[in-house]
């Protein structure tokens, strides 16, 4: 797979011909320096940019022979999203950006769900707060829970702990593994963190746009 911009008289390579394979259940870190192509990458495993050339499987689908509402219904099917930014819906309550993503799939019972899910990453208290109050690392755990809620097939996390002090990064990250763990989610995470990515099973390491390594333990 490559994905090239064009920039006036220049075309910017930014993925260099990357071909992996991605097992159900897997947790994979993705490592690399600032510009490596990392989120680039991710983006375009999840379908939310389109390569210049390749193709993308997800579950026996290929991505790219779908249109733009093929692709966001089987995001919506079978993807969660754990973003470094919270990407929490400001006007809505902690239980209602929760709700969003299943009502959205027509799943019943969305408010006991996405209750449930709030409890299990330490929030009942506060279902019905807004993201404005609450902290950094409680806005992760409610997006954390609604990246689970739907029950994905996989699971994308873009720096989750970028945006949080080291001591709340550990327990959102160690929060994240446990409930992939439960949920035998397949875990694509992107960080920049050595130690954070020591704790998957594989690590795959991009450098210029180039897949530079591919090692399990």
């Amino acid at each position: 797979m490559t994905k090239q911009v064009s920039t006036g008289t220049t075309t910017l390579t930014i993925l260099n011909d990357i071909s992996l394979e991605i097992a159900a259940g897997e947790a994979c870190a993705i490592l690399g320096a600032s510009g490596s192509g990392k989120t680039t990458l991710l983006a375009l495993l999840a379908g939310l940019d389109v390569p210049t050339g390749g193709e993308v499987h997800i579950n026996g689908t290929n991505l790219y022979a779908l249109d733009e509402d093929g692709r966001a219904r089987l995001r919506r099917n079978q993807v969660g999203f754990v973003f470094q930014s919270f990407q929490l819906l400001p006007a809505l309550t902690a239980l209602e950006n929760v709700m969003l993503p299943l009502e959205l799939a027509g799943n019943d019972g969305a408010r006991e769900r996405a209750a449930g899910w709030l409890a299990r990453v330490g929030l009942a208290e506060r279902l019905e707060h807004y993201p404005r109050q609450l902290s950094g690392g409680e806005q992760q755990r409610v997006a954390v829970a609604r990246a689970f809620a739907a029950e994905p097939r996989l699971v994308f996390a873009d720096e989750p702990t970028g945006n949080l002090d080291s001591a709340t990064g550990e327990e959102i990250i160690s929060l994240m593994f446990a409930l992939n763990r439960e949920s035998r989610t397949t875990l694509l995470l992107v960080t920049h963190d050595e130690a954070i990515a020591r704790r998957c099973p594989r690590q795959l390491r991009l450098a210029a746009g180039r897949l530079t390594s591919d090692e399990r333990r």
